[in-house]
Order: C-alpha cells, then structure tokens, then sequence
C-alpha cells in the first residue's frame, strides 16, 4: 500500500464500493479488451523477426554482456542472472559466437534458505547445459528476507563462468568498438 495513503481508515460501504467496482461487468470488460489489444500489438511486433542471423546473435550476446557481468577485470568471463531465457542466450552467444567450448563451463548457484539445492541445481544444469560436476558449491543465503523472494525467484540466481583471458579480452574489445561506433 502507499505510504501517502495507508493511515487512510476507508468505512465498510467505501471498501465494499471498490470491491464492487473492481468486478464489475464493464471493468471486467475493459481488462478483457485492454488485453487482447495487447496480445494483438505483441503478435504483430513479434512478425518483425523471423531467425536471428550470427552477428544479431553476436550483438544481443555483447549487449547482454555488457550489462549483466561480472565487474571484473580478472580475467575471467562472468555473467549472472536469474531469467532462465537470458542464461539460454547468453550460452548459445558463448557457444556459438564465442566457441566456447563445453568443459570450460563453470555455474554458481545463489538461492535462498528455503530453496532445494539439488532440484535449483537439475533446473540450471538444464537451463544452461552445463553438467552439475562443473558447479561451485550452491550459495544458500540464511535470510528471512528471502522469504519475500519465494516467488519472484524460486530458482535464485546463476552465473556462468567461463575462465579465459583471450576470451575476455576479446569480448571487452568488442564492448569497446560498440561504444565507439554508437556513442560519435
């Protein structure tokens, strides 16, 4: 509830009025509408592409990288994240673009006090196709707070690691030369 609102004491009729409001034939209607314009509009963006070409595949992958890794300066290739559709990216970007190849995969695992560790782990291994024997040990953060995140992320988060300078070097490279080709 908003702070500008919650010390507000609303009467039974006035509580009563919004509930009634809120199911209404015509609010119910609106929503219904308001929806399919929205899968209408979502349908016909969706016809602006048809595959993704190698060097769109490079760019989403550089892209996503810039904005999702490691702030490190090590080395290493990290990127975190718990969008299981952005881990899938990210791997088909590394294995594809990138040639990474399978065994250079490290994942970690940060999940909550209440998660299953072995269940979170069958789920990323699946996601990313990195096998379990390549992940570091599961973070498990002892928290109540995580409580408020059962939902929004029952799988926590997870990081691919790829340990390979020339790697890095070269991706950092590529961020570099998409600053200087966009930013004139």
């Amino acid at each position: 509830m908003s702070a500008w609102v919650r010390d507000i004491e609303l009467t039974s009729n006035q509580k009563r009025r919004l509930t009634e409001k809120g199911r209404s034939v015509e609010s119910v209607e609106k929503r219904r509408i308001n929806r399919l314009n929205n899968e209408i509009i979502i349908n016909k963006a969706k016809l602006d592409y048809k595959s993704i070409s190698f060097e769109q595949l490079k760019l989403i992958g550089i892209i996503l990288y810039t904005g999702e890794r490691g702030k490190t300066k090590r080395g290493m290739v990290r990127l975190a994240n718990s969008d299981p559709i952005i881990i899938k990216i990210m791997m088909r970007f590394f294995r594809e673009v990138c040639k990474v190849d399978n065994s250079k995969f490290s994942g970690h695992i940060h999940t909550f006090a209440h998660a299953n560790v072995e269940k979170t782990k069958d789920y990323w291994s699946r996601i990313s196709g990195i096998p379990k024997e390549q992940f570091f040990k599961t973070y498990t953060k002892p928290s109540s707070a995580s409580l408020q995140k059962r939902d929004k992320l029952p799988f926590g988060t997870f990081d691919i690691y790829v340990f390979d300078t020339k790697l890095f070097l070269t991706i950092m490279g590529w961020i570099e030369r998409i600053k200087e080709i966009t930013i004139k």
